[in-house]
């Protein structure tokens, strides 16, 4: 199953390692027709610190890293994070195929 990919900003980033990123989505209402703005907010997975407030940011599920935190950081300001750059399944050096 393809993991899933959200866009959106980082509102705080207090924590270590972790970065709180609100993610803004357009529903239509089902009587009025209407789009209405709903957001969420998601802890997300940060290894380097690097977000700042205010950073467009792309998260992407992952394992379960904590309680609430299921999300990492792959993006940046369109930058890809040194944790999405590396291999998911990386064979160690050293044995030959």
């Amino acid at each position: 199953m393809p993991r899933r990919v959200l866009t959106g900003r980082v509102t705080s980033d207090k924590m270590d390692k972790t970065v709180t990123v609100l993610v803004d989505r357009r529903v239509m209402h089902p009587l009025y027709k209407k789009f209405i703005r709903r957001s969420k907010k998601y802890a997300a997975h940060d290894e380097d610190n690097l977000c700042k407030i205010g950073d467009s940011v792309r998260i992407e599920e992952c394992r379960p890293i904590s309680k609430r935190k299921t999300w990492t950081v792959v993006e940046r300001n369109g930058q890809a994070t040194s944790a999405a750059a590396e291999p998911a399944h990386a064979e160690p050096e050293g044995i030959a195929a």
